[in-house]
Order: structure tokens, then C-alpha cells, then sequence
């Protein structure tokens, strides 16, 4: 039965058993009419509104039902759907709505796999040409800086050792951002050794109270898996530093039912919903194009966790 003639079905019955009422009740309207007659009458009609509000109510509650998924509904949080059940226009709805909701996921995790790959290809890029172009030629100013240092006099060597000291701060942080771009000891040491660098550098740099927890025997995985789970560190001990105005914080990555699992939980001040900002939604893609999956905790009290469960699929 289609969703109009349901309606129709609902109406008919309450007029209907109204009408019937009318004509076997004993009850009759008086001219003019009196108060009890005029009572009895406004009883009914509200009795007779009451149950057509109620039978409309049930009749429409599947489109309630989708009405606040599809003003709820996140891609980034995929899987959400709507019970089948049911025959007519209203199930046919659902039932599409439920498929365009798979197909739209589908397509945000292809989508999300071009981006986040162009974006490394690009952030690899920018490192190589810091390395070679900026790097190099730091380094020769470098040296020119040493060798004229080497030849002047007081108080031209002073000058020129400070500016010496500053081009090498200067290279040193070059250094750092080809390290954040390209990840290479990821590559060369894999994970574990990727992510001990990464705390190190945060707890040197920030100021960070670092506490380091890895399972030895973690299982292997796929190249990117390891970056997902790299990016998404560095993004949380990030926030951590610039944000939560954190002391301390502790990364661990243990391999637990079959997965392995990153957390990252700092003691800084809390907000009690985690903001989803831009950071977070980059984490969450992440996390979409390896299956994996991304829970946030924020609480006033106990600061910020990160915790991210991949599956342990073994090395492609």
C-alpha cells in the first residue's frame, strides 16, 4: 500500500467510527444547542483529532526515522543505516537512501585514497627540494661563514660566528621539516623506530614529558598502514603541544585481538567534546582508507586520548 493511500486508510477509519458514533449513539443535537450537547460534541472532536494525530504518527515514524539520519549523517563515520523493514514508498525510500548512503562511502574512501596519496607525493616533493636546494646551499654558507670566520679579525670573527650559529639553527630546522614531510626513517627502520624518533624530537622540542609504551611483538604491516599510523601520532602529539597545553603525555602501541592499536593520551586541559577540527577530520580520512577505527575521548579532567585500531592484515 503506497504511503498516500495508508493516509487515506488512517483518515477514513477515524471518520468513520466518528460517523458511527454519530449514528447509533443515543445522543441528539438540540436547536440552539444546549451546554452538555455542546461538551460532548468538542469531547469528541478533540477524542476524534487525538487518534488521527496518533495513527498519522505511527504511519510516518519511518520518515521521522530518516529525517534525522540524513540530518545526522557523517561519511566519516560510515555505517550508520536504517532498518529495512517494512513494504510501500516509505521502505522503497529507505532502502535507497541506505544504498546511496554505501555508495557515497565508497566513493569518500576512493575519493580520500587520491587525496591523501597526492598529498604525500607532494609532501615528498617539498622535502627533496628542501633537502637538495635548501639544505645544499645552506650548507655552503655554512662554510663560507667558517672560512671567512677563520680569516677576520676581532670584532668581525664574533659576527661572523654568530651568524655561523644562526644559518646552522637555521639548517638544523630544515632538517626537521624534511623529517615531519618524509618520514624517511619510517621507510628505512620501519614503525617503531619512526615513532621513537617522532616523541623524541616532540619531547625536545615542545617541551613535552614523553612516555614511550611498544609491544615488541607487533605484527607486520602494509607500508600504508605504517604511515596512516605515523600521521596520525604526529597529528595528536601535535595538538597536544599546541592546544591541550599539556605537561606530559603517553604513546603507546600494543597489538591486541587482532589488530594493532595506537593511543595518545595527553594530561592537558580537556574540552569534554572533542573539537572536530580540521586536524581531527584529516585523522578520520586517514583512518576511513585503511579500514581502521579513530576514537576520541576529550574530558576536562583527564585531558585528551587518541586512540586508533588498525587491523593487523600483514604486509602487501
Amino acid at each position: 500500500m503506497s504511503l498516500f493511500w495508508r493516509i487515506f486508510a488512517l483518515n477514513a477509519l477515524v471518520l468513520g467510527s466518528a460517523t458511527a458514533l454519530l449514528l447509533w449513539a443515543p445522543v441528539t443535537v438540540s436547536v440552539p444547542v444546549v451546554l452538555t450537547e455542546a461538551v460532548i460534541l468538542v469531547a469528541g472532536f478533540a477524542v476524534m483529532l487525538v487518534a488521527n494525530a496518533a495513527l498519522l504518527r505511527i504511519g510516518l515514524a519511518p520518515l521521522d526515522r530518516l529525517t534525522r539520519l540524513m540530518t545526522t549523517v557523517d561519511l566519516l563515520r560510515p555505517g550508520r543505516r536504517l532498518p529495512e523493514g517494512g513494504r510501500g514508498e516509505t521502505a522503497e525510500l529507505i532502502r535507497t537512501f541506505n544504498a546511496m548512503l554505501e555508495r557515497l562511502e565508497q566513493e569518500r574512501v576512493a575519493g580520500s585514497a587520491r587525496v591523501l596519496l597526492a598529498q604525500e607525493a607532494e609532501r615528498r616533493r617539498i622535502a627533496q627540494e628542501l633537502h637538495d636546494e635548501v639544505g645544499q646551499s645552506m650548507t655552503a654558507v655554512l662554510l663560507s661563514l667558517k672560512r671567512a670566520a677563520d680569516e677576520a679579525e676581532e670584532p668581525l670573527r664574533a659576527e661572523l660566528h654568530q651568524a655561523q650559529e644562526i644559518t646552522r639553527e637555521s639548517l638544523d630546522e630544515v632538517r626537521r621539516l624534511v623529517r615531519r614531510l618524509r618520514p624517511g626513517v619510517l621507510d628505512d627502520l620501519g614503525l617503531v623506530s619512526a615513532l621513537t624518533s617522532l616523541t623524541t624530537e616532540f619531547a625536545t622540542h615542545a617541551g613535552l614529558r614523553v612516555t614511550r609504551r611498544f609491544d615488541p611483538d607487533l605484527p607486520p604491516l602494509d607500508h600504508e598502514s605504517e604511515l596512516v599510523l605515523y600521521r596520525v601520532a604526529q597529528e595528536a602529539l601535535t595538538n597536544a603541544a599546541r592546544h591541550a597545553e599539556a605537561d606530559g603525555v603517553e604513546v603507546s602501541l600494543c597489538h591486541a585481538d587482532g589488530a594493532v592499536v595506537l593511543a595518545v593520551a595527553d594530561d592537558g586541559r580537556g574540552t569534554g567534546v572533542a573539537h572536530e577540527g580540521a586536524g581531527i577530520r584529516g585523522m578520520r580520512e586517514r583512518a576511513l582508507l585503511i579500514g581502521a577505527t579513530l576514537d576520541i575521548t576529550s574530558e576536562v579532567t583527564a585531558g585528551t586520548r587518541v586512540r586508533l585500531t588498525v587491523p593487523a592484515t600483514g604486509k602487501s
